[in-house]
């Protein structure tokens, strides 16, 4: 019902026929699923799901018996035309995810791109999102952000974004596994300094909710302690754009030979000219990698 004249809207003679519903399912509270998205997945054709044992489980809570058909990354290209072939038949079908919106670092975005194609209407019911419910209570900058998802597990390929990462001045959201966690806060540590804000998110919307930071030095050492368990939404707060100081590449050597001639250790003089010059402690490592080499083969 409209809230402000009080008729009744035509969504609310969902499901319709040939039409795709993007459905949010909770990620974590039961009491997230919204009205609408339970009363349409008791009523649609078919539900695709990514998970049918998971989402069984879930649909099972509230009592939905609607068929389910499996739609995951390794059998995207097989059911996209299944799926279409049933909307062409004036099936109802409904999209859900393990957890969240589709589509968003989950498959979904290759049958929406075939639906719109074919002509069938796509419609969200819209619920949790993990990247927007970090990002609401991260007290870092919203207006403008990046979302990056799950990073590559190509060394090449991940080092890239990475450096992109560091750079980008607008707030970024990252997914990231409790088995590379530690790995990822450890390189931007390198990229983009300790002292950069962040706020890593873990079991959201559960009783167990919490947020780690504010720094990233700070997520280091707590993650040290403590061993990291589920997945992580990370809000990583955006460069500053400090302007580099510019300085010949072998004074920045020399000035770290003084500094460790002086009693500091590498790791801590890297870091020094890093605060003082804006340049990345990779790049300084670098730097130094390849003078070594070079006296080796002097």
């Amino acid at each position: 019902m409209d809230l402000e004249t009080g008729f009744i809207s035509k969504n609310q003679l969902e499901p319709k026929p040939g039409v795709l519903y993007i459905v949010g399912t909770p990620i974590g509270n039961l009491g997230d699923f919204s009205t609408r998205a339970k009363n349409l997945l008791s009523k649609v054709s078919v539900i695709a799901c990514e998970d049918t044992r998971h989402s069984k489980k879930l649909l099972n809570s509230f009592n939905i018996k609607t068929k389910l058909l499996s739609f995951h990354q390794h059998n995207t290209r097989a059911r996209v035309p299944i799926i279409i072939e049933l909307l062409d038949k004036g099936e109802s079908i409904a999209l859900i995810t393990d957890a969240g919106l589709p589509s968003i670092s989950d498959p979904g975005e290759e049958l929406i791109a075939a639906a719109r194609k074919t002509m069938h209407d796509v419609i969200c019911v819209p619920g949790p999102c993990a990247a927007t419910v970090a990002l609401a209570i991260s007290g870092l900058p919203s207006q403008r952000f990046c979302f990056e998802g799950f990073l590559p597990s190509k060394t090449k390929e991940r080092k890239l974004i990475l450096n992109l990462i560091a750079q980008e001045k607008r707030t970024t959201v990252i997914y990231e596994s409790p088995y590379r966690l530690l790995k990822l806060l450890k390189d931007l540590s390198d990229l983009c300094g300790e002292e950069r804000p962040i706020s890593i998110s873990r079991e959201l919307t559960k009783k167990h909710e919490e947020q780690i930071g504010p720094t990233i030095g700070d997520a280091i050492n707590y993650f040290l302690d403590t061993k990291p368990r589920g997945e992580f939404t990370i809000v990583l707060g955006g460069a500053k754009g400090i302007k580099k100081v510019e300085i010949n590449v072998n004074e920045l050597i020399e000035e770290v030979k003084r500094l460790i001639s002086n009693g500091s250790s590498t790791n801590n003089a890297v870091k020094e000219i890093a605060q003082r010059t804006g340049y990345p402690r990779n790049f300084l490592y670098s730097l130094i990698h390849e003078n070594n080499n070079k006296n080796i083969s002097a």
